[in-house]
């Protein structure tokens, strides 16, 4: 099967590009012009587009695939950005849409928790958004558009919602990242929040391994939590992280505020990822 990937040298990207090629799936990996290419293998190509200004023949200089993972989205890990709805979005739109219209018949994107708002509980597909930060208005925002194209083109869309994703090659400012380096410098003591928020947290490997089902799939699930439905405070998170390890460091708690993006507690309804990647 032939598959492209935008976004492959990212944080989730890169797990995507390994888990498929554990598949031996045939590989076109989309690129933006300033991104550095990931190691060559026999079963990959590398394609780089300029999204701003992509070619007219996208669709075949990607290798006309079958499916297209889109993971590709500028301006992370800052949520609060108004570039997200003022650049991002636009050009995110009229890459997929020209793509759709060249005949693409399956499409994968990533999309974000952060749609629903700051809403407590459990979070199944059927909530109304309700975006609380640019970031997750503007998925949210191309998740509709996509939704309106689907009138004029005929395609399999899933609509893939990651919750929080943690493991290897993360962030430097995310959690895990300044945990390991406050280790390795030495450091007595971690500042983080109070820990008591609930969140629902995923590795980043099984994350990978769901979008790639998926994928393979080729069906219209339409939108999927990629999440563990199982809420985990973030003291205790990072309390497990320190206890594997074997890592000697104590936390000080709420030395930061709880974020005001979200919600105090919220985790993801997996029922309908599990439907999905049953038997058909």
């Amino acid at each position: 099967m032939k598959i492209a990937v935008t976004g492959c040298t990212g944080f989730v990207g890169r797990h995507v590009l390994a888990e498929l090629e554990r598949r031996d799936c045939d590989v076109t990996c989309v690129l933006r012009d300033a991104s550095v290419a990931p190691a060559p293998s026999a079963r990959r190509d590398v394609v780089r587009i300029d999204l701003s200004r992509p070619p007219r023949d996208t669709f075949s200089a990607i290798g006309s695939p079958q499916v297209l993972i889109h993971l590709a989205w500028g301006g992370l890990p800052n949520y609060s950005s108004l570039h997200h709805f003022e650049t991002e979005l636009p050009l995110q739109y009229r890459f997929i849409k020209q793509l759709l219209a060249s005949g693409l018949p399956n499409l994968v994107v990533a999309g974000t928790c952060f749609e629903y708002g700051n809403v407590c509980g459990a979070l199944s597909e059927e909530l109304e958004t309700r975006p609380s930060n640019p970031y997750g208005l503007a998925k949210d925002t191309l998740r509709r558009q996509l939704g309106f194209v689907k009138q004029e083109h005929c395609f399999a869309l899933t609509w893939a919602r990651l919750f929080y994703v943690h493991g290897e090659g993360q962030a430097a400012t995310s959690l895990l990242p300044q945990l390991q380096s406050a280790v390795a410098r030495g450091d007595k003591r971690f500042a983080m929040s109070g820990g008591e928020q609930l969140r629902d947290f995923l590795p980043v490997t099984e994350a990978a391994r769901y979008l790639v089902d998926l994928a393979l799939n080729q069906r219209d699930h339409g939108i999927v939590n990629v999440c563990s439905s199982r809420p985990v405070s973030v003291r205790r998170l990072v309390e497990g992280w320190i206890e594997r390890n074997g890592w000697s460091i104590d936390l000080e708690l709420g030395r930061y505020p709880y974020p005001d993006y979200e919600p105090m507690a919220f985790w993801g309804d997996r029922r309908k990822l599990d439907a999905c990647l049953g038997p058909a």
